[in-house]
């Protein structure tokens, strides 16, 4: 916070407006009591929420952005494990689809790893060419097209609902696996319990929940992989002719029913098992809060991704074929082989077995929710890109106290919680819905990357390694896309589409209207731009601390700061002797993590202040003003009105309103409420605050 302000003199008189701004004290007010009730209340709730969300952060201090990036292996639990945990119903579904061929699994497994790192490394280039994260929705925007980026935005925000959605419901149902059929009615209940925790969890700080669900990621991966090596290693003896055997059952069945069947069977198998390779994207887009270098950490996360999704999705499809898993109601079928494997192992010791499945897949359940915290992370941030671009509120792209953007996160789970209680958490159902819109945002990406490549062919080092990478990755993700389009659409992808079409109209319509308010704003900022010339007046009015003082809020927008100083003026003229400025410098999600736009948004706010001071000072008229930089605005602008009030009692309060000639509920939605949360505040200490309404 700064000052500028000159030496006041001695007392004078105030007019009865400013008089009676005094009515915060004594019974002048008439409705002290009630304001106190307000004030209580307010205080209980603030004392509530930092009980459970906890204290606020400094976000102006270099110290709280640095203790809360994440290390590539802190990554990798946080955001990777969006990818890993898919290694509980991606393998599943595609093993299932190719029903009694189960010979083609080896192709299966070894197709599953492929794709796997493909995309992994398509997007390594991600995070090369946008190392302030955005992914796909940066890549679709900056090297295809604005609507591009609109599509591939939209079809994230839905994708990484039901990333919350389903990964609660199958971490649920693999808990639900070793109890009793009856116990399923209960399953929802568990799903929505869940879903509140992590909900708060994020709303606590980005790295609350990774430091809790760390324990439950690296027990996951001791169980699992575990079980995969050994389950493997049991069957020894037969790997040496698996291979052989199943090149030779591939051409009896060709023989029989055609290649073009054989490989249909294979390819829709394939893309079924696509809700294997969801969340990998989920890197990309949150690396700004990686630690420095910020590319490299990325990277390594990716390449821990990459690896360990890989190894279990494949080790399991192997895993599968050999101990011949059979699907059976109310049971994964890793639960199952799991307990092939532990049944031959310890076949006389029931406890044993079932101590040991327990524990696994407990940790099967964890690392689920672990993904839907992925889930939370993704969202939030793509909402908060969207947002910088005005496709989206702005309110998406605000911080909260805890300095996360906590409008992200509670739409992100409020609909999740509308998903799971639509569809009741059955996970056959959200998988019908599910994997489609990643691949939306796959193939834009890779298809971006491609274009990139091509336009910088003679700019990069080995271009044609580069091309070939993302001219795979985007083949193997738009036949995925279509084949799931095809195959899922009657049985339920249909629903996902609408719901992607819907939030892309709403999109527009929000961005529309945006365009058009900042275009009649932008006339207004230019005609007072100019009206006032630069530089300081030399000899400026005295302040009088005691005299009636007019304390304007002001924001970004010169004209709308003007249109509350011309208009008071007129109201009430010749009233007040001191004119008072004060602005917050909104810190956001954008600005966070960027030294950079911290220092220009500063310079911003103090240019804006000393327009307005030097307005006054060159019309005889004695003013100041006052700043602050923080993520809650509304929380600064009323501490910075107890400042201005303990200097200037005599004040009253002014701000402006945008006033639409269209005016839907919408329209007002999309304009933060900010004068009227204040407003609010300062009538409940009994505090004037006048809002004057301006017509755009």
């Amino acid at each position: 916070m700064s000052d500028r302000q000159s030496r006041p003199p001695g007392e004078s008189q105030s007019p009865p407006l400013a008089a009676a701004g005094r009515a915060r004290n004594g019974d002048a007010a008439g409705g002290d009591e009630d304001a106190a009730k307000r004030v209580s209340l307010g205080a209980r709730w603030r004392g509530f929420k930092k009980l459970i969300l906890g204290a606020p952060r400094n976000p102006m201090a270099a110290e709280t952005r640095h203790g809360m990036v994440l290390i590539a292996f802190l990554a990798w639990i946080g955001l990777g494990a969006d990818g890993l945990s898919s290694a509980n119903y991606g393998p599943e579904a595609a093993f299932v689809t190719l029903g009694g061929q189960t010979h083609l699994a080896l192709y299966l497994a070894a197709m599953t790893a492929v794709a796997v790192f493909i995309i992994s490394f398509s997007y390594n280039q991600v995070i090369e060419l946008f190392p302030s994260g955005g992914g796909g929705y940066k890549v679709a925007t900056v090297l295809i097209g604005p609507r591009a980026g609109l599509i591939s935005g939209a079809a994230l925000i839905v994708d990484y609902v039901l990333t919350i959605a389903i990964s609660i419901a199958a971490g649920a149902d693999a808990l639900y696996s070793l109890l009793p059929v009856g116990w399923q009615s209960t399953k929802l209940f568990v799903d929505l319990a869940a879903l509140l925790l992590l909900l708060v969890l994020n709303l606590r700080g980005v790295k609350e929940p990774i430091k809790i669900l760390l324990p439950l990621f690296l027990g996951f991966l001791f169980t699992t992989w575990a079980l995969i090596i050994y389950g493997i290693a049991l069957h020894a003896s037969q790997l040496p002719t698996l291979v052989p055997e199943t090149l030779h059952a591939t051409r009896s069945v060709a023989r029989s029913v055609g290649w073009l069947a054989v490989l249909s069977l294979l390819f829709r198998a394939f893309a079924f098992g696509g809700g294997t390779y969801t969340g990998i994207e989920a890197v990309s887009n949150n690396v700004n809060i990686l630690k420095e270098p910020k590319v490299a950490t990325g990277q390594w996360t990716m390449l821990y991704m990459a690896a360990s999704l890989a190894f279990t999705a494949a080790g399991l499809i192997v895993l599968y074929l050999l101990w011949h898993a059979v699907p059976e109601s109310g049971r994964t079928l890793n639960a199952i082989v799991f307990k092939l494997i532990l049944e031959h192992v310890l076949g006389a010791h029931p406890l044993v077995i079932n101590g040991i499945m327990l524990a696994t897949l407990a940790f099967a359940a964890a690392i689920l929710f672990v993904a839907a915290n992925a889930g939370f992370l993704g969202g939030q941030a793509v909402l908060a890109n969207m947002a910088a671009d005005r496709w989206v509120p702005h309110q998406f792209s605000q911080l909260s106290s805890r300095l996360v953007t906590q409008n992200g996160i509670l739409l992100m789970g409020v609909a999740a919680l509308a998903i799971l209680l639509l569809t009741e958490g059955k996970v056959d159902l959200l998988v019908s819905l599910y994997s489609i819109n990643v691949f939306i945002t796959f193939t834009l990406s890779t298809s971006g990357l491609c274009i990139y490549w091509w336009r910088h062919w003679g700019e990069v080092p080995s271009p044609a390694l580069r091309l070939l990478l993302s001219a795979a990755g985007t083949v193997v993700c738009a036949s995925i896309l279509v084949a799931t389009l095809v195959e899922k659409f009657t049985s339920g992808a249909w629903m996902t589409v609408l719901i992607t079409g819907l939030v892309i109209l709403l999109c527009f319509r929000i961005k529309n209207h945006y365009r058009e308010t900042a275009r009649q704003l932008a006339k207004v900022d230019a005609l007072f731009a100019t009206a006032t010339p630069t530089g300081t007046t030399e000899n400026p009015p005295e302040l009088d601390p005691q005299a009636s003082t007019a304390v304007f809020l002001v924001g970004g927008s010169l004209g709308t700061g003007m249109h509350t100083l011309l208009a008071t003026q007129r109201l009430f003229p010749k009233q007040f002797k001191n004119y008072v400025f004060i602005s917050v410098g909104e810190i956001d999600a954008e600005s966070f993590y960027g030294e950079e736009r911290l220092n220009q948004m500063r310079s911003e706010v103090e240019a804006n202040l000393a327009f307005y001071v030097n307005y006054c000072h060159r019309r005889g008229m004695a003013a100041t003003s006052f700043h602050r930089f923080g993520a809650d605005t509304v929380e600064q602008l009323t501490q910075l009105a107890d400042q201005v009030m303990q200097q200037f009692p005599n004040c009253v309060f002014f701000a402006s309103k945008l006033l639409f000639a269209d005016d839907n509920p919408l329209a007002r939605f999309l304009h933060n409420q900010t004068a009227l949360s204040v407003q609010q505040r300062l009538q409940a200490k009994g505090v004037i605050m006048t809002i004057l309404p301006m017509k755009v």
